[in-house]
């Protein structure tokens, strides 16, 4: 007989589809955009640093405010589960937006980027932070939580790597050569299945675990707890560095196959490779149980690190043999930290309840933070390095602009790597197992 605090298959399908829904578009963002802004839209490298970086400052602010929508939200649904219906429609709306090439002049281009681009920003974040937050209050049992956390990543690694393949693909299929026409038919595409998905996870999942006599604590309470929750601000520095990381990488590997393969068509195959990070995600639970999670990350930064170190030679040998091996490698570890991420997030937002603050939407809005921030900062550093070399969109490179996009490519993630390492040493596992564990209550 099914243990009360376990959920059944379709209600943990539907959860882990929600992560897949949001990572139809968030991939496309993360790994064309900058490419289609300079390539295809007709922004200026210089001008697309600076939106990012504007973007992703909003995207800050509007983490807070979201997780504490979440935690002042009190419906019939739920206190997250009812974002997925209010936010879903526009999230995909302004997804399409962000993609349209209007026939205006420079300005009138670059302003449409900007409304756009928040916009879509701020219902990205809308839609994806009640991810994380809902899921303590699932389950109180560790390992449906672990349970729960694979199966999501799982459907959102797969559904990565899926966009990362088949985007350019389907932009030259839908395009016909013309890629503003292509980009904005393969988003639509991507922006309808996300709706469906988004609103099916609204139908299948139930909040169970909440406990209202927590709710609507002084900020003073509030910002106590965050201090004592060391376990938290550690992962949450974890979480920026594997998205500044992931950003500076992934926005660089179509301009390296670009301009230094000269050929966009190893796009798809090098991004191949990354389905190796949906074994790493699969290993989560036998190494979790095993192992403890802290001990499993670290192996994942640890392999990701090693499969860096590879492509980096690659690349700078110019041999791609050791660019897909190593990508491999790499995919395995990412797929590891990844998956862990929202699984320790929960263990940071039920270890402040033992503090006597439920909080689970200022907590999880660390993982959308982490991810603006991450996401910014690495456009930033990407466009702005090319900036300042002098990349020129559609034209061959000049010498500097080879070495810059190498160096984004290959070196800065490897450095990034090491120093998440470190991070991730002062994560104190131990005093969340000790207060989560029921002799101690």
């Amino acid at each position: 007989m099914q243990a009360p605090w376990q959920t059944k298959w379709p209600e943990r399908i539907s959860y882990g589809m929600s992560d897949a829904a949001d990572n139809l578009v968030f991939q496309m963002m993360t790994t064309y955009l900058l490419f289609f802004y300079t390539d295809v839209y007709g922004l200026s490298a210089s001008s697309a640093a600076i939106l990012f970086i504007v973007a992703r400052l909003a995207d800050v602010i509007e983490s807070l405010i979201i997780g504490i929508m979440i935690d002042h939200t009190h419906s019939r649904w739920g206190k997250s589960r009812p974002f997925f219906l209010w936010y879903a429609l526009p999230y995909v709306v302004f997804a399409i937006l962000t993609f349209v090439t209007p026939p205006f002049g420079a300005t009138g281009k670059l302003v449409w980027a900007y409304v756009t681009y928040l916009g879509l920003g701020f219902f990205y974040t809308a839609v994806n932070l009640p991810i994380t937050s809902i899921l303590p209050t699932l389950s109180q049992n560790d390992r449906e939580l672990t349970l729960l956390g694979v199966i999501r990543q799982f459907g959102g690694s797969a559904v990565q790597i899926i966009v990362a393949i088949f985007t350019l693909p389907l932009v030259a299929y839908f395009g016909h050569g013309n890629q503003q026409r292509g980009f904005l038919l393969t988003i639509a595409v991507f922006g309808g299945i996300s709706l469906i998905l988004i609103w099916n996870t609204f139908f299948q999942v139930r909040e169970r675990f909440t406990n209202p006599e927590h709710a609507h604590q002084s900020w003073r309470a509030v910002g106590a707890m965050l201090r004592q929750n060391q376990p938290w601000l550690v992962i949450s520095g974890v979480i920026l560095l594997y998205w500044l990381t992931t950003a500076i990488k992934n926005q660089t590997t179509i301009y390296y196959f670009k301009y230094l393969q000269h050929s966009e068509k190893l796009v798809p195959i090098a991004n191949s490779f990354t389905f190796a990070a949906l074994i790493g995600v699969v290993l989560i639970i036998r190494s979790a149980n095993h192992w403890g999670k802290k001990r499993t990350m670290l192996g994942g930064i640890v392999l990701a690190l090693g499969g860096q170190a590879v492509p980096s030679i690659g690349a700078t040998v110019d041999q791609l043999g050791l660019i897909f091996a190593g990508t491999l490698v790499n995919a395995i570890g990412n797929g590891l930290i990844i998956g862990l991420v929202s699984i320790m997030i929960a263990d940071t937002i039920r270890y402040g309840a033992t503090l006597g603050i439920q909080a689970e939407g200022i907590l999880a809005s660390t993982d959308d933070f982490g991810v603006n921030v991450g996401l910014g900062l690495g456009g930033l550093v990407t466009a702005g390095l090319f900036h300042l070399s002098g990349y020129v969109a559609n034209r061959p490179q000049n010498l500097a602009t080879q070495h810059m996009i190498i160096l984004n490519y290959a070196w800065l993630p490897l450095i990034l790597y090491l120093v998440m390492l470190i991070v991730l040493l002062f994560y104190d596992e131990r005093r969340i197992q000790a207060a989560l564990t029921p002799t101690n209550h």
